[in-house]
């Protein structure tokens, strides 16, 4: 049987990494695009990454941007994917707020790049848009694909630009693309400064005795927290149905963030009251209070389903950022992990 292969941008990511893993574990031959910078930042990869000179090799990973069209042309030309899943993104909200023309750029006009490179490529490609639930904004939960949008970021904003690019391009020319919408999910490989990152580590590093406070912005925000290794799983799933579609991926459980850190802590047998303060800084100009996915949809047409729910993956966090702190004190080789 031949080796499907797969074109993964926001490889380097936490769910970049999580679906390459994935995919070269089904057989695939998987081509990531990779931003050129001068220090390493495919940390995430160490696992899986394979030497330029094995013949054998099925990950490959290419120095390329959303914002540069030629060069997605050019890649899509020489690699002739059979799936593309396109995970890039400026995906930190508040951030976006302060580059609202650069997350417009990367974020919304970088789909439709991506779009226009496959349509003119003239191949049979299916290709995958991670939607996100910021989508939603202020509309009451639960939120679902019926769900009407109003996005309160400028990062929303331009998942919206890219959600309906996906749609129009799917309607315009017959592609397979498809948006998975996909509510807040997390791992011991999310970035730092995301809100349950920033918390598990203090957690880690209060209980190791280097930091004493973790400043946060608004507690009573409850979102809906999965975990991003099932979640890369239903992206998969999306492109292998047998007609587009847009899904919801979710748990349907909500949490508030004052809740999310009281359950981080107490993994670590501390008292979030003891150690958490408000900071206003922390505020977005527009907040998003509440956010609540309705996966039947998926559940249905994909059969997929989360089975990690956000008390749990307090505990998978805490005790993967613990783990990490103890090497980097004693001077081991730490590893992004799980």
């Amino acid at each position: 049987m031949a080796t499907k292969s797969a074109l993964i941008t926001g490889i380097t990511g936490q769910d970049g990494s999580y679906l390459a893993e994935l995919l070269l574990g089904k057989g695939y031959e998987v081509h990531g695009i990779i931003r050129r910078s001068s220090s390493f930042n495919t940390e995430r990869l160490d696992e899986i990454y394979e030497d330029p000179h094995v013949e054998s090799r099925r990950l490959f990973l290419h120095y390329g941007d959303l914002t540069d069209a030629s060069a997605l042309v050019n890649l899509l030309r020489d690699v002739q994917p059979e799936e593309v899943y396109n995970l890039g993104a400026q995906s930190h909200v508040k951030v976006s707020f302060e580059t609202p023309e650069y997350t417009g750029d990367v974020s919304g006009l970088g789909a439709m790049r991506l779009l226009e490179a496959v349509r003119a490529s003239r191949l049979d490609t299916r290709v995958y848009q991670a939607s996100t639930s910021e989508l939603f904004g202020s509309a009451p939960p639960p939120q679902s694909e019926r769900t009407a949008f109003h996005p309160r970021s400028p990062y929303g904003v331009a998942k919206l630009y890219a959600f309906w690019a996906t749609v129009n391009y799917r309607e315009a020319y017959d592609m397979f693309a498809v948006n998975g919408i996909l509510f807040n999910h997390e791992s011991p490989r999310r970035g730092e400064t995301f809100v349950t990152r920033k918390i598990t580590r203090a957690v880690a590093r209060i209980k190791a005795g280097i930091q004493e406070r973790l400043y946060l912005g608004n507690l009573e925000s409850t979102r809906d927290w999965g975990y991003a290794p099932e979640y890369v799983e239903g992206m998969w799933r999306m492109l292998q149905v047998s007609e587009p579609d847009d899904f919801v991926l979710a748990t349907g459980v909500g949490a508030t963030v004052e809740q999310f850190a009281e359950a981080s802590f107490s993994v670590a047998g501390l008292d979030h009251r003891e150690h958490v303060e408000v900071d206003p800084a922390y505020y977005r100009p527009a907040e998003v209070n509440y956010l609540l996915g309705d996966p039947a949809k998926a559940g249905a047409a994909l059969e997929w389903q989360a089975t990690t729910h956000w008390h749990e993956l307090a505990r998978i966090m805490v005790d993967a950022d613990v783990q990490l702190v103890q090497d980097q004190l004693a001077g081991r080789q730490v590893r992004v992990d799980r």
